[in-house]
């Protein structure tokens, strides 16, 4: 039983010997200081009214009713609330239940199989990625797998706007690198892509074409158009599988289009009176439902704009089966968001059927001070650069070890450091000096056969019931980490298991200990099992040797 459902459980014993109704859910929480406890609980406050007592009479009698359990070693009543000092033995039972769960440890089955679409990085196919798509790349891949690991089918999808003006200046912009590559040189288009990954493409279509193509018209348009969304979705799928990303779905924007998608939402919103006409363009009635602006929908040309897609989007993912869809966006798109959602409401969708998990920027911190990056212009590190040079395990970790709503800004050469300065490493390292105690005590015949039927009554050290307390609450780590979008909890829990298990491993002998030898050695496991999985949900190697 965990922690805390123990607790829970202990209180309603109690409450049931006094004679009182318990509360529909038991509130119970981890103290700031552990001179308050393992846990603490204002149980008393909710009851304190139906019994006809202040709330620290309450917590005073609940105190006194639970100091006969076997689960606590002593029961405080401070101010109305009850703090518990747990036994050793109950810390026992609950590192034996974690090394008989083993790998389906901190997982649940709460998702209930639900249908469930993480849609990321979805950049234009107009070059390859940059670091700041990898904070994306990233985020949105871990969350896929902590969702997974609460009962979720998550489909991973990217989302290729392969449509509209940008392509059209990257098309127009690689026959510029063409033309030039024949020795007659193109002014690029405004706004057009200045990136070095254009002239090489260049190159070849110069030895493949010749001077087929020597003016920009509608025919070099269609032919350039067909040759550089190809090309570039290769160069953004070797990014993505540097950092270990794979998508179930890729989504065409054209295909939205093509489908008729876009003139049913129009109809849809027509008929719900949510549109009008000004200046031959059709726009959202956005401000008549509380948000800042009407955005268009339909150009005055008649060509939709990426919001009308999008929305056109979201109702084709309602209707493949989806229950609940996360879009991983950059926090600069929070206008649209709310237009997105709104239009969706409009539509008579779910509330709760879309969320969006926001990030910031990233910027790079290296030798040379912190470089920002831009696509178009092509000052931009690629994502596989980075990766080849600090390694997929530093980048997938850095992506995500800050708060995914601050700026994140990666250190490039803490993340090139092989050693304890360097937070993944100092994670890794902690499984790696595990595996070799484990290594070395096989050889010296000390490994128990079953960890699981050891005496663990020898685990008495402070630092070794603060780990398994620790151990404890990965399962709940998992589940706010999923839920808050927030991966980065899980990076800090793993560094501060790390933290606990260092200064324990210098200071403690494991080997040749007599009886403390195997109960020492079922806490490594249950601490490697953790090291293990957690790592694992953030893409992470948990390496056997370093």
């Amino acid at each position: 039983m965990r922690l805390e459902a123990l607790v829970q459980e202990s209180i309603r014993t109690a409450l049931d010997r006094l004679g009182l109704a318990p509360p529909a859910e038991i509130p119970v929480d981890r103290p700031p200081r552990p001179e308050l406890g393992d846990f603490t609980s204002r149980v008393a406050f909710l009851l304190a009214k139906e019994a006809g007592f202040s709330p620290q009479e309450v917590a005073q009698r609940l105190a006194q009713a639970l100091r006969s359990s076997p689960a606590f070693r002593e029961v405080h009543a401070v101010q109305g609330f009850l703090n518990f000092f747990l036994r050793p033995e109950s810390l026992h039972g609950v590192l034996r239940a974690i090394l008989a769960e083993g790998l389906a440890y901190g997982k649940s089955t709460e998702g209930q199989g639900r249908l469930l679409q993480v849609e990321f990085v979805s950049s234009n196919p107009t070059g390859p990625l940059t670091i700041g798509h990898g904070r994306q790349a990233a985020l949105g891949d871990v969350l896929a797998n902590l969702l997974a690991d609460l009962g979720f089918r998550v489909v991973r999808e990217y989302y290729l706007n392969d449509e509209g003006r940008q392509i059209e200046l990257l098309a127009q912009s690689l026959w510029a690198r063409y033309r030039e590559a024949l020795g007659d040189p193109q002014p690029l288009p405004e706004g057009g892509y200045h990136g070095d990954y254009l002239i090489p493409i260049g190159r070849e279509l110069a030895e493949k074409f010749g001077n087929a193509y020597p003016e920009w018209n509608a025919e070099a348009k269609k032919v350039f158009r067909g040759e550089v969304v190809p090309r570039m979705l290769r160069l953004i799928e070797e990014d993505l599988e540097a950092i270990g990303v794979r998508f179930d779905v890729w989504t065409r924007e054209g295909d939205i289009i093509r489908k008729g998608l876009v003139d049913e939402v129009l109809r849809l919103l027509r008929e719900k009176g949510a549109v009008y006409e000004k200046d031959g363009a059709i726009w959202l009635s956005a401000k008549a439902h509380g948000l800042g602006r009407d955005p268009v929908l339909l150009r005055s040309d008649g060509t939709p704009t990426y919001l009308m897609v999008d929305i056109a989007y979201h109702l084709d993912k309602f209707r493949r089966g989806f229950d609940w869809v996360v879009d991983v966006q950059g926090a600069d798109h929070i206008e649209e968001q709310q237009q997105v959602k709104l239009a969706l409401r409009l539509l008579g969708l779910p509330e709760g059927f879309l969320s969006y998990c926001l990030h910031q920027f990233v910027t790079l911190k290296g030798a040379e001070g912190i470089e920002k990056m831009s696509t178009r212009a092509g000052r931009f590190l690629r994502l596989k650069d980075l990766v080849d040079e600090v390694g997929r395990d530093a980048t997938r970790y850095f992506m995500v070890m800050r708060k995914p709503e601050s700026h994140l800004v990666f250190d490039f050469e803490l993340a090139k450091k092989q050693s304890l300065e360097n937070p993944v490493y100092y994670v890794q390292y902690a499984h790696t000096r595990i595996a070799s105690v484990f290594r070395e005590a096989e050889a010296r015949g000390e490994m128990p056969e079953d960890l699981l039927s050891v005496d663990l009554s020898p685990l008495t050290e402070p630092e070794e019931l603060l780990l398994i307390r620790e151990l404890d609450r990965f399962p709940d780590v998992v589940r706010k980490a999923a839920y808050d979008f927030a991966p980065h909890l899980l990076c800090e829990y793993l560094e501060a298991l790390a933290g606990i298990f260092h200064p324990y491993y210098a200071r403690v002998r494991i080997l040749g200990q007599g009886a403390a030898t195997p109960a020492r050695l079922a806490l490594l496991a249950g601490l490697k099992l953790v090291l293990f999985r957690g790592l694992s949900l953030l893409g992470v190697r948990a390496p056997e040797q370093m």
